[in-house]
C-alpha cells in the first residue's frame, strides 16, 4: 500500500462507512465549556484556509498575546512563517512563542492549546520546531497529535499513508514532487515511517501510535479517547482521516481525554484547526463580499515555484490580456544589478494600476536551486526581499492584493504591508484565504488574498482575478 498509486474513489469507497451522526454541536458545546482558547502557530500564512471570523498577529509580544486571550473568539493565528527559515532560527521563534504564551497565560488566567500548524505535504521544521514549542511551554504533554489530512487540497491518511490527489488518482506522498523538496524532502509515505525519518531514528515507527480509520468510523469517539488516553511522554500519534467527519470523531474522543486530564501537542494542517476550534464552515466568498473599491486595478504577485503555481500562471497568462511584469531572477541575485531591476518593475505595475488595469508581476519560473538546502534557502530569500522590495515601492493602492506562495504571501504581509494584525474574511475557492487587513498597514483595510502555491487546478487564478474583475 505504501508505494502504490490508487484512483481515490476506489480506495474511499473501500472504507467503511463515516459515523453516522455530526459531532459538530457536541463538540461546540463542550469547547464552550472548555474554556480554553486555540493557539494556532502558522508556519506560513496558509494555515488560515479553513476558517474565518478569526484574527491573524503577525506579532507576539506578551502584551498581544493577553489581549487575544481574553477575548471571547475561540482561537487565533500567530504568523510565525518558520517555514521560510533555517532550523536554529525556527526553533528560537517557537521557544519564544512559548515562553510569551506561557506569560500572557499567567497574566489573563486564560489557558490554551497549541496547534503547530505546517503544510499538509509534510514539509517544515519537524520535529525541531516542535521541540522546541514544548520546551518553552513548560507543560507536560501525553501525545505529539500528528494529522496532515486537509480536504480542501486532497490530502488524505489511509492505513497510515498519506495520499495527494492528483487528478483523481491518490499519490503517495514521498512519490509527489514535494517530497523532492531541496529543504524539507522526506522518502517515507507513511507517517509512522516519516517520523522515524524526520527523528533519525530516535523514535521508531513502531512507538508511533496511530487512529485507524476503523476507530474512527467502528469505535466512534468512545475508541478515540481511550487510545489517547494510553499515550505517555510526549509519544507521536498519527491520526488517519479521509473526511471532515473523521476529525469530528477524534476531535470529541480528543476533547474527552482532555477533560480527563490528557495534554496534547499538535502538528497538523489546517482542516483540522476548523474542527477543533468549533468553527462552522461557510460559503466561499464573493466580490460583494470583499466591498472591494469599485475602481482600480488588482495586484498578483507570484513568488511560489512549485510546479502547480507555474501552471497557473501560464494558464493566466495565456487565457486573459492581464498586465504583466516578469522579474528577471539572475538580475535580483546579483547586487550590482538588483536595484535596477526592482525599479523597472515598480514603474511597469505602478502605469497599470494607475490605468485600473490588473497587474500580474511574477518571478521567472526556471527555478534557480543551491548545491544544497541552506544555499537553496537564501536564495529562495534573496528573490523575496526582491519582491518585498518592489511592494514597498509602489505607491498607488490596489483594489486587493493576490500574494502566490505562503512564504511570498508572509512576506508581502509583514514586511512589504506592515501587517500588524487582520482578520481573516473567509475562502475565495477551496483553501484560499482572503483577510481583511488592519488600520496600521500601509494599505489599511485592503482585500489580501493568501494563495497557497500548491492548492487549485490550472485555472484557478484565472478564475479569482475573472470573479474580482470591475464591470
Amino acid at each position: 500500500m505504501d508505494d502504490q498509486r490508487i484512483p481515490k474513489d476506489r480506495l474511499l469507497n473501500s472504507l467503511p462507512p463515516e459515523w453516522p451522526q455530526d459531532l459538530r454541536p457536541a463538540i461546540q458545546k463542550q469547547i464552550n465549556a472548555d474554556g480554553r482558547k486555540v493557539v494556532v502557530l502558522d508556519d506560513d500564512p496558509t494555515g488560515t484556509q479553513t476558517v474565518h471570523g478569526l484574527p491573524v498577529l503577525t506579532e507576539w509580544s506578551v502584551g498581544s498575546l493577553a489581549a487575544e486571550l481574553q477575548n471571547d473568539l475561540p482561537a487565533f493565528y500567530i504568523l510565525t512563517n518558520s517555514r521560510s527559515l533555517t532550523l536554529p532560527a525556527a526553533q528560537k521563534i517557537a521557544a519564544e512563542m512559548g515562553y510569551n504564551l506561557t506569560a500572557a497565560a499567567a497574566q489573563t488566567r486564560r489557558e490554551f492549546a497549541v496547534i503547530s500548524r505546517s503544510d499538509s505535504t509534510l514539509r517544515g521544521h519537524f520535529p525541531g520546531e516542535v521541540a522546541a514549542l514544548s520546551d518553552a511551554l513548560d507543560q507536560v504533554f501525553d501525545g505529539w497529535i500528528i494529522n496532515p489530512f486537509f480536504l480542501e487540497g486532497g490530502r488524505y491518511t489511509v492505513n497510515d499513508v498519506h495520499y495527494v490527489d492528483e487528478g483523481g488518482v491518490l499519490v503517495p506522498a514521498a512519490q509527489t514532487q514535494f517530497a523532492r523538496d531541496r529543504t524539507f524532502g522526506y522518502a517515507s509515505s507513511n507517517l509512522r515511517d516519516w517520523v522515524a525519518e524526520k527523528t533519525g531514528g530516535r523514535t521508531v515507527a513502531r512507538e508511533v501510535a496511530a487512529v485507524t480509520i476503523a476507530d474512527l468510523r467502528r469505535g466512534g469517539p468512545e475508541s478515540v479517547t481511550a487510545l489517547l488516553m494510553t499515550l505517555r511522554g510526549g509519544q507521536c500519534c498519527a491520526v488517519n482521516a479521509a473526511g471532515y467527519r473523521d476529525l469530528e470523531v477524534f476531535v470529541q474522543g480528543l476533547l474527552a481525554a482532555e477533560a480527563r486530564g490528557k495534554r496534547f501537542l499538535f502538528r497538523t494542517a489546517a482542516s483540522f484547526v476548523q474542527i477543533r476550534a468549533g468553527i462552522s464552515p461557510r460559503a466561499l466568498l464573493t466580490q460583494s463580499d470583499l466591498q472591494l473599491p469599485p475602481v482600480g486595478g488588482g495586484l498578483i504577485v507570484v513568488g511560489s515555484h512549485v510546479p502547480r503555481s507555474t501552471e497557473q500562471v501560464n494558464s493566466l497568462l495565456a487565457t486573459t490580456d492581464i498586465s504583466r511584469a516578469e522579474i528577471n531572477v539572475s538580475a535580483l541575485l546579483d547586487d550590482r544589478l538588483c536595484d535596477d531591476e526592482i525599479m523597472r518593475v515598480v514603474k511597469e505595475t505602478e502605469r497599470a494600476l494607475n490605468r485600473g488595469n490588473d497587474m500580474l508581476m511574477f518571478s521567472g519560473r526556471r527555478l534557480v536551486a543551491g548545491e544544497d538546502s541552506k544555499s537553496s534557502l537564501r536564495i529562495g530569500q534573496k528573490i523575496s526581499q526582491g519582491l518585498i522590495g518592489i511592494v514597498q515601492r509602489i505607491q498607488t493602492a490596489p483594489r486587493y492584493i493576490l500574494a502566490k506562495g505562503g512564504i511570498t504571501a508572509s512576506d508581502i504581509a509583514t514586511r512589504a504591508l506592515n501587517v500588524k494584525k487582520a482578520m481573516v474574511l473567509g475562502q475565495i475557492l477551496p483553501g484560499v484565504p482572503v483577510w481583511r487587513l488592519g488600520a496600521e498597514s500601509r494599505f489599511p483595510d485592503l482585500a489580501y488574498i493568501v494563495f497557497p502555491g500548491n492548492v487549485g487546478d490550472d485555472n484557478a487564478l484565472i478564475k479569482v482575478v475573472r470573479q474580482l474583475k470591475t464591470d
